[in-house]
């Protein structure tokens, strides 16, 4: 195979713009989308629970078969797996503008889960497929860049555009982008990369792995119900069965032997789940205190909790340069323990906390997670053959997915074991402040953990 510097057919830029572009909607669909729930709810007579399910379902699907896509990737091609995403992310999408009930809107969302699964198993792998050593980080850090500045930018635009167009808007707007991104990858990108091509696909692996991450992502999104905690660990004795017969399979569709022999690769994806764990429901804590607490609408509340995001896209992009310059895992490693700091200074929140120290807060909190993330991306598939790159990207895409589900989870049972079922009010508001100490500090004590595994085994790392 040509050396990847010198592939004479492969438009890096088209390449890098078609992933950043999808990198950036991704998020900005899916955070949109939440602004537009109650639109939606109006229009289609939905109930909490079956709005919980158009976010859930997409997610659900993503978790099922990110891991899956991404072998069928490495064995048959990265660049048609993401382009037949992109396609059917674009179909879905439409379908989703569409829908004329809530239950067709949540089947239309799992297959935007399925088509999603595709692009993010694959667009990371392409990238460094495609970029030398010495500009894989500026390259990804671009990437995670534009992940932050959709997130940022979600609540304003779908505000907006739920506001003055619609909700349909949304759907339809995304499916027109996906059109250009399909035409460039079809157009302008016409190398491929698989490097795994000939090996036989695990179907058995698979059909074990799918259910059992369903169900575990499921029983977590429900704690803490009795039926949850059950499905939870049917998902969780289904993925140890998982792992003792894949580490005896000759091809699996998850190389278990990553995670044994390769130690950079192992923590370096249990970083990534740590730092999600600890900090995804951040906003989801901090929007509910702003708005009980501090008494701020829900604009008003998204305002301030975009301070996190924009940090995070400026820094991600300065991080991602530098570590083609220096070693990752001192950045990466740096990241967690500023992310420490704003997790601990978020713990003392209260009721006469002032906006200028959450600001403060989420700023330290956004600066630590952008210097984390870039570097920590580039160690995980730097730690790997080329022939497992689509299946490392996939890995990382279900560490992020597992870990921000594992902190709702916490998040949910933290408020539930100090406020219980009853909704938030001026009765419980010392409860629910008690609950979030407790929360911030389950998250310092995370990310302290996650200091320690950013440095395990980065001595063995040769590829950066």
């Amino acid at each position: 195979m040509e050396h990847k510097n010198d592939i004479p057919q492969l438009n890096k830029t088209a390449l890098i713009a078609v992933t950043m572009l999808s990198n950036f909607m991704n998020p900005l669909m899916g955070s949109a989308v939440n602004i537009a729930l109650p639109k939606i709810s109006a229009e289609f007579s939905m109930g909490a629970i079956a709005l919980s399910w158009i976010t859930m379902s997409y997610l659900l699907a993503s978790a099922i078969f990110l891991v899956p896509f991404g072998k069928i990737a490495d064995i048959y091609g990265r660049r048609k797996v993401f382009f037949l995403g992109n396609l059917f992310f674009m179909l879905s999408t439409f379908l989703c503008s569409i829908s004329f009930n809530g239950m067709s809107l949540i089947v239309f969302r799992f297959l935007q889960g399925f088509a999603g699964a595709m692009m993010f198993s694959t667009s990371m792998a392409l990238v460094i497929s495609a970029f030398p050593l010495h500009e894989r980080g500026k390259a990804i850090g671009l990437n995670v860049s534009a992940v932050y500045i959709g997130l940022s930018l979600a609540p304003l635009l779908g505000g907006l555009f739920t506001e003055y167009m619609g909700w349909r808007s949304l759907f339809y707007i995304n499916a027109s982008v996906s059109v250009l991104i399909t035409a460039v990858i079809y157009f302008k990108i016409k190398y491929e990369w698989k490097e795994a091509e000939g090996e036989k696909f695990d179907f058995k692996g698979t059909i074990l792995y799918m259910p059992s991450i369903a169900a575990l992502m499921y029983g977590f999104s429900k704690l803490p119900q009795m039926y949850a905690i059950i499905i939870t660990l049917m998902g969780l004795f289904g993925l140890i069965a998982f792992v003792l017969i894949e580490i005896k399979h000759p091809n699996p569709v998850l190389n278990i032997k990553l995670f044994i022999q390769n130690k950079v690769f192992a923590s370096s994806n249990l970083s990534a789940f740590i730092n999600y764990a600890a900090t995804f429901a951040v906003g989801f804590i901090l929007s509910l205190y702003l708005q009980y607490v501090k008494g701020m609408s829900p604009k008003e509340a998204g305002m301030l909790l975009i301070t996190q995001p924009v940090l995070m896209a400026l820094v991600a992009a300065i991080a991602g340069r530098l570590s083609d310059k220096i070693k990752p895992n001192w950045l990466a490693s740096a990241g967690m323990a500023i992310s420490v700091a704003g997790l601990f200074m978020l713990s003392l929140i209260g009721l006469e906390t002032s906006q200028h120290y959450i600001i403060i807060s989420l700023a330290v909190l956004g600066l630590g997670f952008g210097l984390f993330s870039s570097p920590n991306t580039n160690m995980v598939m730097s730690s790997v053959e080329k022939k497992f790159y689509g299946i490392a990207s996939a890995t990382l895409g279900t560490m992020r997915t597992t870990g921000m589900m594992f902190s709702m989870a916490i998040a949910s049972l933290c408020v539930f074991w100090f406020v219980g079922k009853n909704t938030i009010n001026a009765t419980n508001i010392n409860a629910f402040i008690q609950s979030t100490h407790l929360i911030f500090i389950i998250f310092t004590g995370l990310c302290t953990l996650g200091v320690f595994t950013s440095f395990v085994g980065k001595k063995e790392l040769k590829n950066i």
